[in-house]
């Protein structure tokens, strides 16, 4: 059984193999490790193995994580929906929000950010493919809050996520990626960060400039959603 180092290493090479393919430079894509429904043992695992950013879908989960894992230099990415409630633990706990696709709760995240943190890295959320079950705001939708929000203070715009219908069909995949990294140049703003591809596509997210991979199952194994 490969163990979280193991798995880390051969994405790694996964990352590495894709962004050559791609002319890119592979230091250029970085991995986001997504501990959904695993334990803090399982990130700190992680955190020796030589990840430092880790993603979290469900506040509370986070929360209990971060307490546990105080010792840990890790940069905390929240990356799930977000409700007005959630906001300010968002705020107070995080470096980086991919999921943001109102403007309500980017005015909130702005309005609670503490003055004695540097200002919130921001994502906005684009649904590309139309899934009604997906968040993210509309390809329409998207110009005018990105420019509402980059003038929001105590926030940094640094560009789009996107979790596109999944496919095994590689041209259709790239396809879908190529449509946020058209949409974020189309915008006209001074955004670095594309926030897209997951275990299953890394590699034709990376094909599209993607510079966040969202990773969690190749490196933490199976989720278990049975566990509280």
């Amino acid at each position: 059984m490969s163990t979280i180092a193991d798995n880390l290493s051969t994405l790694a090479a996964r990352i590495r193999a894709a962004a050559l393919a791609a002319g890119r430079e592979p230091a250029a894509v970085q991995l986001l490790a997504v501990s959904k429904t695993k334990p803090a043992a399982a990130v700190r695992e992680a955190f020796a193995a030589g990840v430092r950013d880790v993603g979290e879908n469900y506040l509370q989960e986070a929360l209990n994580k971060q307490a546990e894992l105080t010792d840990l230099p890790l940069t905390w990415h929240f990356i799930g929906p977000i409700q007005s409630n959630k906001t300010r633990a968002i705020a107070e706990h995080f470096a980086w929000v991919h999921s943001v696709d109102r403007l309500k709760i980017a005015q909130r995240l702005s309005e609670q950010r503490p003055v004695d943190l540097p200002a919130l890295n921001i994502c906005l959320q684009v649904n590309v493919s139309g899934e009604a079950s997906k968040s993210g705001c509309t390809p329409e939708e998207l110009p005018a809050l990105a420019r509402a929000i980059s003038a929001l203070p105590r926030l940094r715009l640094r560009g789009l996520m996107a979790i596109p219908e999944p496919t095994d069909d590689e041209a259709a995949q790239q396809a879908a990626f190529a449509r946020v990294r058209e949409l974020q140049a189309s915008l006209g703003l001074p955004l670095d960060t594309l926030s897209m591809g997951m275990s299953h596509d890394l590699e034709a997210a990376i094909a599209q400039g993607a510079t966040w991979v969202r990773i969690g199952t190749a490196l933490f194994g199976a989720r278990d959603y049975g566990q509280p």
